[in-house]
């Protein structure tokens, strides 16, 4: 009897073994196709924003002979013959005619990004791409070249603003970087290594991220590389929310962690840039240094919040405030400080000779103080052709992460010990 009862599911069995196996089959391609779908679709926002894109050129002017009409090789050998050095077999140049002694010649320096932010001609690019600069010519996509002028840049930021003489140019839109989701995917165009129109896509992996310098930088894991600083950093909306400025490497190229200024920040600068040349920051006179979660317990703050001051410059606007060494800086023009590097970016954002309100928290108790923002030192303009400044010294590699908030002189840094001010 349960023979007889067994027989008939054996078809039935083996029936739905069958489509289960096959079911089982089609599932790896149906989640494959869902995972196609998922993936974005990057073209429309290229033909968007791609038109918008240009290519930066500087040139630098060198003097192609020395006092004596030697040329620079010329005038290598002749020191190494003078001193006894083993010299080159190198054949003796004949001197260059038609050239008065002095002369100058225009030699390429760099190449970088940048985008059209107005119709009629301003670009946005990095202030690095331009230092130093004699001369900066701007390509289009469409091949059409143009020489620039430098309106203005800005080092602390890392902001500058070149403007071509034409019309009808494809702007890009800005987009608001208080929008911006950790995970959501972004692009870059740019000319990496001087490959124009190069598109790279990623995700971004941080936001307000502190690398020291005056900016919370949108880190992104987009592959950036030499030439595609200035450029811009595209969301899925068409948006431009950052430039492209900085990448963390060990070996000089691309390792998965990309920087970009916000556009908030941006869009600041570059508006101070074309109404003045330059950038107008707030400073207040303090050193300051992170409050610990040792600290912030000792004291009773409850938790490491906040920026402590180490010291305070004499005659400053802290001073007059009446802010002391050893207080903690939880407020400023009613802006939290969860941070001590968020101080010198609060601060900085503030007109000079502005009132302000100061939070502090010193000996057990919250304090408000008003005090008026001063102005900080204005760096030295970035590239010659600005006319306003020399060129200045390269930052070096050893402070590129530093926290690079000081306002405070040498010595004054030395007393207190410590690094950063504001």
């Amino acid at each position: 009897m349960t023979s007889q009862l067994l027989r008939p599911l054996r078809p039935f069995l083996l029936a739905s073994v069958l489509v289960g196996a096959a079911v089982g089959s089609l599932a790896p391609v149906q989640l494959a196709h869902a995972q196609a779908r998922a993936l974005p679709d990057f073209t429309e926002l290229v033909d968007q924003v791609g038109p918008s894109v240009v290519n930066i050129r500087t040139l630098e002017k060198v003097s192609n002979r020395n006092s004596q009409g030697l040329t620079g090789d010329e005038d290598m050998l002749d020191l190494m013959r003078r001193f006894g050095f083993p010299v080159p077999n190198v054949p003796k140049q004949a001197p260059k005619r038609n050239r008065p002694q002095g002369d100058e010649e225009e030699v390429p320096r760099g190449v970088g990004s940048g985008f059209v932010l107005t119709a009629d001609g301003y670009i946005l690019t990095n202030a690095h791409v331009i230092e130093g600069a004699d001369e900066v010519l701007v390509t289009l996509t469409d091949k059409r070249e143009f020489k620039a002028k430098i309106i203005g840049a800005d080092k602390r930021s890392d902001v500058a603003v070149v403007k071509i003489e034409a019309t009808g140019l494809p702007a890009v839109k800005v987009g608001d970087v208080n929008r911006v989701r950790v995970g959501e995917w972004v692009l870059a165009i740019g000319s990496p290594f001087g490959l124009e129109s190069t598109v790279t896509a990623g995700i971004v992996s941080a936001r307000q991220r502190d690398t020291g310098e005056s900016v919370p930088y949108i880190q992104t894991d987009v592959a950036i590389n030499p030439g595609n600083s200035g450029g811009p950093l595209i969301n899925m909306r068409g948006e431009v929310i950052g430039i492209n400025s900085q990448i963390y490497s060990r070996s000089g190229g691309y390792m998965g962690i990309s920087f970009s200024i916000p556009m908030d920040e941006a869009i600041r600068v570059s508006e101070q840039l074309r109404a003045t040349g330059k950038v107008s920051r707030g400073r207040i006179g303090v050193s300051i240094g992170p409050v610990s979660k040792d600290v912030a317990e000792s004291i009773g703050l409850g938790k490491s919040v906040g920026a402590l001051v180490s010291a305070v410059e004499a005659g400053s606007p802290a001073e007059k405030a009446g802010v002391e060494a050893g207080d903690i800086i939880t407020r400023f023009d009613g802006k939290a400080i969860e941070k001590s590097a968020d101080l010198p970016r609060i601060v900085g954002a503030i007109k000079p000779g502005s009132k302000s309100t100061i939070t502090v928290f010193r000996r057990g108790a919250t304090k408000e103080l008003t005090i008026v923002v001063a102005e900080m030192e204005a760096d030295k303009t970035v590239a010659k052709t600005t006319g306003r400044d020399e060129k200045p010294k390269s930052s070096s590699a050893g402070n590129a992460f530093g926290l690079a908030v000081s306002d405070l002189t040498e010595a004054q840094a030395k007393d207190a010990k410590v690094k950063s001010g504001v």
